[in-house]
């Protein structure tokens, strides 16, 4: 019976909810925040480090949940997360449209790879691999064919030419997919470890997860928040 219980509340609308925003909230500081630490150190690949760890926060929901569709959810507080900048610096929304399109469509891709892959991802770590690998190239190639006509920047522009999808994908795409392969499965198995512990702990300690929940979300975003108004666009 106490199995039972505990199954039912890892499952509620409430629950569920609190995981989007947390993971939601999660990524967006590392779409925002950790975005600019690399760019002003000047890191390579800050592109396909950004993508590996959104699948990664994605592959935790995945393991958590066992479920495709809040991975869009997760990928909405994200934007709007993002978007941020429209209220603090008093600019338009296409200032960022290009980033957000690019994890709307990383979040449409992954949760398809999920509905596809089912039961599958639960296997071997191989499978796994591959999903974030797939999912990763997929949403590449998607924000290539969306990103060159949205609000395009100079070195996406730099691919819009004969040949520029396979040439993006080189430079772009293969790294995405190999961050991914590598944080999409160690996500998911942190969110299979949570999976296994959580309802329990929310069960004998519903106030103090509640409160921690509330305590990231909050500090998400007011890193976030201090992040924009620091450096900018």
């Amino acid at each position: 019976m106490r199995s039972n219980t505990i199954d039912a509340r890892a499952g509620t609308g409430r629950d569920l909810a609190i995981m989007i925003l947390v993971l939601g909230s999660l990524w967006g500081f590392s779409e925002v925040v950790l975005s600019d630490i690399i760019r002003a150190q000047g890191i390579p690949l800050r592109a396909g480090i950004l993508t590996g760890i959104g699948l990664g926060i994605m592959g935790i929901a995945t393991g958590l949940s066992r479920r495709a569709l809040p991975l869009l959810g997760i990928a909405m507080v994200t934007i709007a997360a993002k978007q941020l900048v429209v209220p603090l610096l008093q600019c338009s929304a296409l200032c960022r449209a290009n980033t957000c399109a690019a994890v709307l469509i990383q979040g449409l891709a992954l949760s398809s790879v999920v509905a596809f892959a089912g039961h599958r991802l639960a296997g071997s770590v191989l499978t796994r691999a591959a999903a974030g690998a797939s999912a990763a190239l997929l949403s590449a190639g998607a924000f290539y064919a969306v990103g060159t006509h949205l609000a395009p920047c100079q070195y996406l522009l730099s691919f819009a030419s004969v040949g520029g999808l396979s040439a993006f994908l080189q430079a772009e795409g293969l790294a995405w997919a190999a961050f991914s392969a590598l944080l999409f499965p160690a996500g998911y198995r942190l969110g299979t470890a949570l999976r296994d512990v959580l309802p329990a702990v929310a069960m004998q300690k519903p106030a103090a997860c509640y409160i921690t929940a509330a305590a990231g979300i909050v500090g998400c975003w007011a890193a976030i928040t201090a992040s924009i108004m620091n450096n900018g666009i």
